[in-house]
This record gives structure tokens, sequence and C-alpha cells, in this order.
């Protein structure tokens, strides 16, 4: 997964200018899904949504910086169980790294990882298995395939399964890269341009590295890849291409949720192909469990993502099954309520280029909230609702996605039955992901 990667920033999707010859290749030969989302407009929510299968609401991870809380059951518990080794190199970000975090990679169910609590640039500092941070020389994306690269030939040479979540820092700002990767992009007057592009180059060559090495053990066939960025582009779209969406990273219009991804397993995909189904980062618990045949593993516990088993195997591109709820959460009086975790133990160690530590925050909430405050969107298939305001200027918006991509033209006035019954579809939503951020569902 990159970080902040936008939906038209890769060369399958036309950029102008940047370089993905790796993704574009895995693009051609899998299936590439065209309405993919990140299950939150920023980082952390993301990130937690993957491991859980569940909104991030659910456990408090309102934004970056915000923890999930050590009760959650993630994909890596459930692998590890089942005799998977599992492995997570890169950004964390969804509690401290630390060996004494409750919400370290360990305490979710990675039994090794090269990680950092945040994001990274050249040079990048990691914590091993939790030890103390080390500084590690040489461009970051090539550092986390490497060490993950190690993890899988181990597995390899022990006949193991795995799952292995590689993370990059990049294209997240600030911006640096190798001068190798910039001398693509000389053309380009703007040099944080440059360099963001740059990155993404670095990170394309990283996942070369990935496939070549799963190819040389002869385990490509077998893997399912799957790549995504973690949230809309984090970039000015108006300096760099991003199809025609909405706003960016932040945003619950498209240009802050939709994201590249691409799924390459040679053996499960007979026909590469592209699809228009929406699909979501909370996917892709339920998919790999039922890829696996491990659906009796599910927790029985509210969950968001869907299995996308018939899409993949079967080509079935049928509408979803489930619409897809997004919500930034208004997160007013929050900080008045206990800690979830003390605080000396969700302080991060590995250091940003602002940031020399961070305090990963969730606080109980005892009783949930009847009144749904923050930006919400409930995505139908062809549909999407937006509510956004405060109180009673609190206003919907309905978009046709299929006929008007861009969210430029409000067809709510025009629909009030639609708007009505989606409205109450996302209340009801929002009820649940409420109960359970009470802590109802541990």
């Amino acid at each position: 997964m990159a970080d902040d990667q936008g939906w038209g920033e890769t060369g399958f999707h036309g950029h102008p200018h940047v370089k993905t010859p790796v993704l574009d290749e895995m693009a051609s030969r899998g299936i590439r899904m065209d309405r993919f989302y990140s299950a939150h407009v920023n980082c952390s929510p993301t990130r937690t949504s993957i491991l859980t299968g569940r909104h991030p609401i659910r456990s408090g991870v309102f934004g970056p910086n915000w923890s999930t809380r050590p009760e959650e059951i993630t994909i890596a518990h459930i692998l590890q169980k089942a005799g998977y080794r599992t492995g997570h190199f890169g950004k964390w970000h969804v509690g401290a790294v630390k060996s004494d975090s409750p919400t370290n990679p360990a305490r979710m169910g990675f039994d090794e990882f090269l990680s950092h609590d945040n994001f990274f640039e050249l040079n990048p500092v990691f914590s091993r298995n939790g030890a103390t941070p080390e500084r590690y020389e040489g461009e970051s994306s090539e550092i986390v395939v490497r060490e993950a690269c190690r993890f899988i030939q181990s597995c390899a040479k022990m006949q193991q399964p795995f799952l292995t979540l590689v993370w990059f820092g990049s294209p997240h700002s600030p911006y640096s890269a190798l001068e190798r990767d910039l001398a693509n992009y000389a053309h380009i007057e703007n040099k944080q341009l440059q360099n963001r592009l740059a990155e993404i180059s670095a990170v394309d060559r990283a996942v070369g590295t990935l496939r070549k090495t799963l190819q040389e053990l002869q385990v490509d066939g077998d893997t399912l890849v799957w790549y995504c960025s973690d949230n809309g582009i984090g970039h000015d779209p108006r300096m760099s291409f991003n199809g025609p969406w909405r706003e960016k990273k932040g945003s619950i219009y498209e240009g802050g949720v939709r994201v590249p991804a691409i799924i390459e397993w040679p053996k499960g995909i007979k026909k590469p192909r592209t699809t228009e189904v929406p699909c979501v980062t909370t996917d892709i618990l339920p998919t790999i469990l039922d890829l696996l045949e491990l659906n009796q593993s599910l927790p029985n516990r509210p969950r968001d993502g869907i299995s996308l088993r018939k899409m993949i195997v079967d080509g079935d591109d049928s509408p979803r099954s489930k619409p897809i709820g997004f919500w930034k959460y208004a997160t007013d009086g929050e900080s008045k309520n206990e800690r979830w975790m003390p605080r000396e133990l969700t302080m991060g160690t590995t250091p940003t280029v602002s940031n020399p530590s961070i305090d990963f925050l969730n606080f109980r909430h005892p009783v949930a909230r009847s009144e749904f405050l923050g930006d919400a969107a409930w995505n139908d298939n062809r549909f999407k609702l937006v509510v956004r305001g405060k109180g009673t200027r609190r206003q919907a918006e309905l978009y046709d996605l299929l006929e008007d991509p861009s969210e430029s033209r409000d067809l709510a006035s025009e629909n009030p039955e639609r708007v009505a019954r989606m409205t109450e579809q996302l209340i009801q939503w929002q009820k649940s992901v409420e109960n359970s951020l009470t802590g109802a569902d541990y």
C-alpha cells in the first residue's frame, strides 16, 4: 500500500508524467479495480480498516495519529492461528510500534516487523520487532521491500504460507527522492512535483523487486498481491493529474477516497480485466478469509466489508451487495473522556521530519451519540449520498457517479424519495458504528 498516492497517479490511469511500468504490467495481467475506495479520508483509519474489515470509527480511529484498540481482531491474528507466518514492513500508524505498546504489530498478530509509527523518507528510522529504532541508509521503499523479501524467503525455505503487509511511506510529503528517479522528471518545473513523482517511481520499482522475488521462489502463482493507496491524492490535484474526481485527501468526495487498486494472482485470476464494481479496503479481510476457506474464523462482530471472491475468481461483476459508508467523524468533546490506554504506552518512538514522536490517541466513548456530526457519505453502487454541515444547517447532496463522476450536479432536490431512503440507511449504519465505538463489541 502506498501512502497518499492518488487514483490518477499511475501510468495505467493516464497520468501525463509519472512512470509506473511495474504497476502498469500488474494492471494488465490481473484485475484493475477502477472504483476502489479507501474506507476513510486519511491514513490511520484506512490502515485499521484493512486489519479488521471494519469501519475504523468502530474502534475509535478518527483520523491520523489515532490508535486502534488492542481488543480488535485482525487478519494477522486469524491467519497466524491458521498456520501462516505474518510480517509487517513499513508504515504502521495504528499505534506505537515500541515493544510495550498494546497496539504494536506483534500484539496485533504479526510474527515479525520492521516498522515506523508514521511516514518516512530517505534514510528512514525503523523499529525491528519493537526494539530501539535504528537508522537504515537508502531509499525507503527499497528498504521495506528488501526486508519483506527476506521474510518471504525464510517462509518459502520453511515451506510456510505467509501474510506480508508492505506499507510504503511514499509518496507522502515532504518529498525526497534519489537522483536516478528524479532524472525521469527533469522536464517538470515544479520541484515538489518532481520529487513526488520520483517517489512513486521508487515505489513502483520496489513492487517490481517484490514480484521478482516471488517469481524466483516459484511462489508467484499461488500468491495474491493486492496493491492500493490509503486515501485520495495527498497533493494539489491541479498540479498532478487525478482523473475527474472532486477534491483530495481529507474529503469524502471521490478525490479523497477513490484510490488506485490492483489484484494480481496468476493461478486465481483466469482472465485479466478491469472492473467497475465498487470495492473498499474493508473488503480485504473477508475476501482473503473466503479465498482461504476460513470464513468460520470471522469474528462475531459488526463488519463492514464483504467478500469479493466471486468478482475475483468467477469474474462476476454484479452490483455490490452492500453499500459503502464513509464517515469523517466530528471528534468534539472526545478528549474529555478517559483514555483507552495510558499515555506512556501510546507514545511513539520513531521520529518523522516534523515530529520527534506521536501520542496515539484513543478515548473511551461510554454513551453512543444520537446526533451524527461530521461529513458522511453512503455509496450505493450508482448513487452517492453526501451529508455535510452541522445542526439545522445539515445538508444532503446526491450524485450519480456513473453519469456525473466529478460530482458536479447535485440531484437531491430532484430525488427526494431516494435521498430519504439512503439517508435512513446511512443513519442505521451510523447507529451501529456508534454502538461499536462504546466498546460494546468487546
